[in-house]
């Protein structure tokens, strides 16, 4: 018989000794008898195919999938989950039609970002780019314009000098006190290779849905910690990696990749000023990243006090409905020519919650996108874009052109606050409840909404409030890109996308390593594409 699951994170590594929630799943099948002993050696027998998959370090709260299983045993499900970490859950098992697939049939899905509403801050008016977002804006006439789409968060910045960076300054010795500035935001960036060269070759759409065709339908949640790529071609496109070293604390990198260039590179912004000439002047190292690492963590309880305006919440929400219908994403991708008809994709929705979440001190907005299909790292670029139009004070007009056939760089926001809420598989359940004869129970998560939402809580939302609480993950981010010394950026201000292209003076040791991109699948492939 065919059945339906759901899960999180739903992957299978292409390592078949690699431990997966897959390999759990059908060994927690094998042990709970819902498998027979003559398809017990391989999922494939069992015809075991996933809705929906997701990136390294992407949670999924709902999941579905599809294999043939044995299901009379009423206490099947229970079974099941008696063989499981608690960070795994079947919520229940359906029986569906002989053809039924949980890839192919999937009509869309919904996903769920969380971020700090800090992050919607604009930059530091010390940083590069916010130097550059007031001087480009003078320029294109537009200052007046700048200023209304940044007024409620116009004074953020000085009274967090005025209330707590000044004091603590007047705390150090007047040279430490200067070095510590200019280590914050003045210090030289480095460029480092941050990949191989390794290259891969577009999977054109070429999702490999899992094992055969005749599976049942399986509703699992599950959350486990990064366990790899799926099973499909290993994903060797590096996340921006951050110094997360404690004693290093001015110190972070934000990886950016050039799609039209094939270059990718990072910008480091070095905790130390290096001035060879004055090295004897200045204080010891040790001091000075000791009072650098204490003035980082005044700023980031100062950001994450903060809660965003209303004015500001309802512009976030403009520019989220800014992505509902038919757009050519290629600038959300990677390995997408501006002219592939597989970069066109349908968003259904886009939406903030209305009411931000407060835990431990730091405010949170949830978002939840609903698309019919999603290509590698679009969802997180899509995060990244609304928040960097709204704490740019970019206009909005920038939005469109981002579908046109400029290539823009587009960051990936942090995985951290991804997830996977769950497949929709509204045409099937339409279908089967007017086709008559054998009853078939939808395919769905309604009826486990309760326990689901504890599971949400319990093992994804705690996780991700705890990490971002440890790791300052989401300000390590934004800081990163706000300290990028090149034109990347600046399609974000007031001169639009010809800022962007405009060559910036270079010292000879800061000119970018040239690499071969690494190319990476469709999240999903084809129709049933997933953000990763």
């Amino acid at each position: 018989m065919r059945a339906a699951l759901g899960l999180q994170a739903l992957t299978q590594a292409s390592n078949h000794h690699e431990k997966t929630i897959e390999g759990d799943l059908f060994s927690s099948f094998v042990a709970a008898g819902a498998i027979s002993k003559a398809n017990a050696d391989d999922p494939k027998k069992s015809s075991l195919v996933r809705c929906a998959r997701t990136d390294r370090g992407v949670h999924a709260a709902g999941n579905v999938i599809s294999l043939k299983m044995i299901i009379e045993d009423p206490d099947i499900v229970k079974k099941i989950n008696a063989n499981l970490s608690p960070q795994i859950r079947v919520w229940g098992i359906e029986r569906t039609n002989g053809s039924f697939s949980a890839y192919q049939l999937c009509d869309s899905r919904i996903y769920e970002y969380l971020i700090p509403t800090y992050c919607f801050l604009p930059p530091h008016p010390d940083s590069f780019l916010g130097k550059e977002l007031v001087k480009l804006a003078e320029e294109a006439g537009d200052a007046p314009g700048y200023q209304e789409r940044q007024n409620e968060v116009s004074s953020f910045w000085e009274e967090t000098e005025e209330k707590h960076v000044q004091p603590f300054l007047h705390g150090l010795d007047s040279e430490l006190g200067a070095s510590v500035r200019k280590a914050l935001y003045e210090a030289e960036p480095k460029i480092i290779d941050i990949q191989s060269d390794a290259i891969l070759t577009d999977a054109s759409d070429s999702d490999e849905p899992g094992l055969s065709s005749q599976p049942a339908a399986v509703q699992v949640t599950a959350d486990l910690p990064d366990i790899g790529n799926n099973g499909e071609q290993p994903a060797t496109e590096q996340e921006p990696t951050f110094n997360k070293d404690p004693e290093a604390v001015g110190s972070t990198t934000a990886v950016i990749s050039r799609p039209d260039s094939g270059v990718g590179f990072v910008e480091q912004s070095s905790s130390i000023p290096e001035d060879p000439k004055d090295t004897d002047k200045r204080p010891s190292i040790s001091a000075l990243e000791a009072a650098l690492r204490s003035l980082k963590n005044v700023i980031i309880s100062a950001k994450k006090a903060h809660r965003i305006h209303p004015t500001r919440l309802a512009r976030l929400q403009s520019v989220l409905s800014q992505y509902v219908g038919t757009h050519n994403f290629h600038n959300y991708t990677i390995s997408k020519a501006p002219r592939d008809p597989s970069a066109k994709r349908v968003i259904k929705s886009f939406n903030v919650a209305p009411e931000p979440i407060l835990i431990n001190n730091t405010e949170w907005l949830s978002l939840k996108v609903h698309g019919q299909s999603f290509m590698m790292h679009q969802i997180r670029k899509m995060a990244t874009m609304a928040a960097l139009i709204v704490r740019c004070g970019c206009p909005e007009s920038r939005m469109q052109e981002s579908y046109g056939h400029e290539r823009l760089i587009v960051p990936k926001a942090p995985s951290l606050g991804l997830l996977l809420e769950r497949p929709v598989f509204e045409t099937y359940n339409q279908k089967m409840r007017v086709q008559g004869g054998e009853e078939r129970a939808e395919i769905g998560f309604n009826k486990y909404e309760k326990e689901v939402q504890e599971f949400k809580q319990r093992e994804i939302y705690e996780r991700i409030f705890r990490e971002e609480e440890r790791d300052d993950t989401f300000h390590s981010f934004f800081a990163s890109l706000d300290s990028v010394r090149t034109p990347d950026l600046l399609y974000l201000s007031s001169m639009g996308i010809p800022a962007a292209k405009k060559e910036m003076p270079q010292k000879e040791d800061q000119k970018e390593q040239q690499i071969k991109t690494v190319v990476s699948e469709d999240e999903g492939g084809g129709a049933g594409d997933q953000e990763g």
